[in-house]
């Protein structure tokens, strides 16, 4: 198994995408540290995992605060010996237009998101760098942070900045031969089941069928065990060259997403005034604008449900 003797920590953990990737690892022959804030779930995800065989233990406690961030590395050195392979997976949603969204909704997301991916692996990297462990950092993304998505103001920002975190540290960690990376998911969620638009996809999930090929190949959605795989393969040694991307999975698609990087440009002597910009800018990349959101295209007849 080629994560065998490997510790991994994965936040988030408990149920959906997080238990998919944890009984994944573990599957691949590494030990698990799961975490969830509620004690039954947690529980519940240790047992599934047991009984297939692997080894994990939990930690209660919500993601975002430094003591959390201790105690999960902690957890994982004093039961399994060590630690190889985060993946920080844990978040909420506060879904709400710009106008209406409180104080309250931002900082919550942005806490556990952003601050609890950064809290976490500040402490994973540095005791893998004390250890001169040639670690696994893999933080996980979403379409809305590289595309936007209306009534995300907050989600969107912190997967935005999760991207721009993991290139900085995919920087700093290299010469330690940690790598880090970002996983676009696109998958089945208890988010998903409430949108009509992906309805034959759920129906056909819940009756343990495959999803039509226009939802797993055209929209590259899926399960989570179809994420699962690159999760267990950006932590193995064959991915020792893999760092600092983004890298999108969903169904049958694998997509790597570029950086940003400047799709047009124009010069002008002596500098951009407003007059001058008034005259050009049209002229200069009124074509070249770049869309916002996603766009899906039109469900086939046979897949519309009322």
């Amino acid at each position: 198994m080629p994560l065998a003797g490997k510790v991994a920590i994965v936040t988030g953990s408990g149920r959906g995408l997080g238990l998919a990737y944890a009984a994944e690892l573990a599957r691949q022959g590494a030990s698990v540290v799961i975490n969830d804030v509620d004690a039954d779930t947690a529980a519940q995800a240790v047992a599934a995992i047991e009984s297939e065989g692997g080894k994990a233990v939990a930690v209660v406690a919500p993601v975002g605060p430094t003591e959390t961030a201790q105690k999960l590395v902690a957890t994982a050195v004093e039961t399994f010996g060590g630690l190889d392979i985060l993946v920080t997976n844990a978040g909420v949603l506060r879904d709400t237009v710009l106008w209406k969204m409180s104080d309250d909704d931002f900082d919550t997301v942005i806490n556990v998101h952003l601050r609890g991916t950064f809290t976490c692996v500040r402490e994973a990297a540095t005791y893998m760098r004390e250890n001169k462990v040639a670690g696994r950092i893999i933080c996980i993304g979403s379409p809305t942070g590289q595309r936007g998505n209306f009534g995300q103001t907050n989600y969107a920002a912190a997967k935005a900045g999760i991207v721009g975190m993991v290139r900085t540290w995919a920087l700093e960690l290299g010469r330690a031969g940690i790598t880090a990376n970002t996983v676009i998911p696109v998958a089945a969620t208890a988010m998903t089941a409430t949108v009509p638009y992906f309805a034959a996809a759920m129906e056909a999930d819940a009756k343990g069928e495959a999803m039509p090929a226009f939802f797993r190949h055209g929209l590259g959605f899926g399960t989570s065990d179809d994420v699962a795989g690159l999760i267990a393969y950006l932590a193995s040694d064959a991915a020792a060259d893999v760092t600092g991307q983004a890298i999108g999975v969903g169904g049958d698609r694998l997509q790597l997403w570029s950086h940003p990087e400047p799709v047009a440009t124009a010069y002008r002597e002596g500098g951009w005034t407003y007059d001058a910009l008034d005259a050009g800018f049209g002229t200069e990349f009124g074509g070249r604008l770049q869309s916002v959101g996603e766009s899906f295209p039109p469900l086939p007849e046979d897949l519309q449900r009322p």
